[in-house]
């Protein structure tokens, strides 16, 4: 073989693997994996609560407050959930622009104040999957009772503080705070001069305040 016929060979570009350091090539991983992450999170609205914890639905209050419990269905706030469905509230929609007949079960605008837990754990995914969140259930004023239902506060604890229970994530009494996470102004049914008036809702809107069985201290 002559020399003519041996021909250097020519030098080969490195890939892209091998021009990025091993570090980089690390944190160009991770910064794919937080893109991607992002993409599948975003669209997922949540929404937070005073007390941000797993949510165990009403029946698990009726419990222990059973009377609490036949004097919230009869309110409001217990049956909001109705107000999305078409034909509900007719004059009212109207007043506010919204469409009578349409059907608003589903709109993710409106489920956060007329469901609860929405978007949380344990909370309202759905009228066909969670029927039971549906309404602003005793957890959307008290906090997501899974740190402090059956814990400390149980039936086989009636003597338990309140005290301990706040510290587990009860919110006792309810504050003006989580109130207007709903009662403000981007309610489309009032205007931009809607005030909340807090002590008269809480006369209202919600159950009987009735005398509880044992005394929890404060």
């Amino acid at each position: 073989m002559s020399t003519d016929q041996i021909k250097p060979k020519k030098d080969v570009e490195p890939g892209l693997h091998e021009q990025i350091p091993h570090l980089g090539r690390i944190v160009f991983g991770v910064v794919a994996l937080v893109i991607a992450a992002l993409a599948f999170y975003l669209p997922r609205r949540t929404y937070e609560h005073a007390a941000m914890d797993k949510y165990i639905g009403p029946g698990r209050c009726k419990e222990c407050h059973q009377k609490q419990f036949e004097s919230w269905g009869k309110t409001r706030m217990a049956n909001s959930f109705s107000v999305l469905r078409p034909g509900e509230k007719a004059a009212e929609k109207r007043l506010a622009g919204l469409d009578p007949a349409a059907d608003y079960t589903h709109n993710e605008s409106c489920l956060p104040c007329h469901t609860t837990g929405y978007g949380l754990v344990g909370g309202f995914v759905s009228i066909e999957q969670t029927p039971e969140m549906a309404g602003v259930t005793c957890e959307s004023c008290h906090g997501p009772g899974g740190s402090y239902a059956g814990t400390v506060m149980a039936s086989d604890k009636p003597m338990f503080k309140t005290t301990d229970a706040r510290k587990s994530g009860l919110v006792y009494p309810p504050t003006e705070e989580v109130c207007r996470v709903c009662h403000n102004t981007n309610s489309p049914f009032v205007g931009k001069d809607y005030k909340f008036d807090f002590a008269e809702r809480v006369k209202l809107g919600t159950h009987e305040h009735l005398k509880l069985n044992y005394e929890h201290g404060k």
